[in-house]
């Protein structure tokens, strides 16, 4: 079938496609099938959220032909017009520049409930949010981050709630007797004309991690939305499961797309000169850069969360299982 019959019958029922409910676009492309495309072109109609047939109205039906033209039904969310993800926006939505004031910037996930007093927080990363460990309840938070510019108080978000503390299993020395005995070794060292040095640090072979997870309170709530940047409101969770299509929103590169490749990972992830095992995580190809940590990964066809973006590189991106991390900190979506 030619792309100029699906042409025609889309600018002559263009306006009827608009009419339906929950339609925010119409445009010609190839019919998708059990989450497969086929090379069969067809009339898309563009939904903000799809339905079950079962639940919508006649008269909220995509009929299947248009002049025996076929149709195809894509969610695309809520479109709007798009705001730098560096820059302050109220409410602030998933998918923005946020971080405590002593950081540079990482992303806003999403916003969760507190499961026993039903209070909007916001969730990312304890290295975004908690600063690796080194902060107090109730530092400020700023939306954007220091990086893109925000600073205290004009960007004040809201305040440090709680975490979950990271163990590091390596980094360098802090005890006042490892760094003596280095500081004279080398300097013997020196001495005789080697030119080894040594180099102390601490190590914890039993340290591990299951979340990189904070969670900070907002000033307001109408400072805060609910929805993802180009995702929308997330409202369920789902596992991880191997070729699974997911997509994030994240401070840096903004919407990517990605599989799951890897599950039940354990994991060794830097932090400067500190380094973490993290246990029971979740791999998928690359679809993240810096900046990108405390994104929300949502399953590719629906609007449930899958996990919480904490690492990664520019072959592999790594999540916390999302589950795991608000079980760990005692909220739901």
């Amino acid at each position: 079938m030619p792309f100029e019959a699906v042409s025609k019958a889309k600018a002559l029922h263009e306006a009827f496609l608009f009419s339906r409910p929950n339609v925010v676009g119409v445009g010609s492309g190839f019919r998708t099938v059990h989450a497969r495309r086929t090379d069969e072109p067809c009339v898309i109609a563009m939904v903000e959220r799809k339905m079950p047939r079962a639940a919508l109205a006649p008269d909220s039906i995509i009929p299947a032909e248009l002049d025996g033209i076929p149709t195809d039904v894509v969610q695309v969310g809520r479109l709007s017009a798009l705001a730098s993800r560096l820059e302050h926006i109220r409410p602030a939505p998933g998918g923005v520049s946020i971080g405590h004031y002593k950081v540079t910037a990482g992303t806003l996930g999403c916003v969760v409930r507190d499961r026993m007093t039903n209070t909007r927080l916001l969730l990312s990363n304890n290295h975004v949010l908690a600063n690796c460990n080194d902060a107090v309840a109730g530092d400020p938070i700023l939306q954007p981050g220091a990086v893109d510019g925000g600073d205290v108080p004009d960007d004040v978000l809201a305040r440090l709630e709680r975490w979950v503390p990271l163990r590091f299993a390596s980094g360098p020395a802090t005890c006042g007797l490892a760094q003596t005995y280095a500081r004279i070794g080398n300097q013997i060292a020196r001495l005789t004309g080697s030119h080894h040095v040594v180099d102390v640090g601490w190590n914890d072979p039993e340290a591990f991690n299951e979340v990189d997870a904070a969670l900070a309170a907002p000033l307001s709530d109408d400072m805060v939305s609910d929805e993802i940047l180009d995702i929308g409101v997330v409202g369920g969770t789902t596992p991880a499961r191997l070729g699974m299509l997911a997509r994030k929103s994240g401070r840096t590169s903004g919407f990517t797309t990605g599989t799951v490749i890897v599950l039940d990972a354990s994991v060794d992830i830097h932090y400067g000169e500190r380094s973490a095992r993290f246990v029971n995580q979740v791999v998928t190809t690359p679809m993240s850069t810096p900046g990108d940590s405390g994104s929300l990964l949502v399953e590719g066809q629906s609007l449930l969360a899958v996990g919480l973006l904490f690492a990664g590189s520019d072959q592999a991106t790594i999540f916390n299982p999302i589950q795991t991390v608000l079980n760990r900190l005692e909220v739901v979506l």
